[in-house]
């Protein structure tokens, strides 16, 4: 087993003081720590019936894609607004200090639809909340959110109930 936590590069006072960067280029570009990352998030969800993966931008563009193959199934991604260039269905979130809002094409997603969302970073649980009520308007069902990395002070999970929710380390 190989301690993914030591791939990982933490940057203090990025991008501001007072701030933890956990920086997941390192473990991005360690051949064995991507396969584990990817290999652990795929596996966690490998005996539900996934038809699509959702990556939100941007890090979660680089591993749902990676665990979209592991599990046979379609990969979508979240983008933020006006990214994509077809009919779009959005849902807006707010942030510490302001609003914003998550997109996908409206048909990517089909009733009945099992859904994985996977991004790299677990926070306050905006965005992946957004996500997940996104993909639920378009008629599909959440089975699970995943991450690579969880901030627990920030308390992220409790807005993701009651999805089940994974993440691979935890700070």
């Amino acid at each position: 087993m190989i301690d993914l936590k030591k791939l990982i590069r933490v940057i203090p006072g990025y991008p501001k003081p007072g701030i933890l960067f956990y920086d997941i280029t390192t473990l991005l570009k360690d051949p064995v720590g991507l396969h584990w990352a990817v290999d652990i998030l795929a596996n966690t969800f490998l005996a539900q019936k996934i038809n699509l993966v959702i990556g939100i931008e941007a890090r979660g563009f680089i591993f749902a894609p990676m665990v979209a193959y592991r599990l046979n199934a379609g990969f979508v991604p979240a983008r933020k607004p006006n990214k994509l260039p077809a009919d779009r269905a959005s849902m807006p979130y707010s942030l510490e200090y302001g609003k914003d809002a998550i997109e996908i094409h409206r048909d990517a997603i089909r009733p009945g639809n099992d859904v994985l969302i996977i991004d790299d970073l677990l926070a306050t649980g905006g965005t992946a909340a957004a996500t997940a009520k996104l993909v639920e308007s378009l008629g599909g069902r959440v089975a699970g959110i995943g991450f690579v990395i969880e901030l627990e002070e920030l308390k992220g999970r409790e807005k993701l109930s009651p999805y089940p929710v994974h993440s691979i380390l935890k700070y």
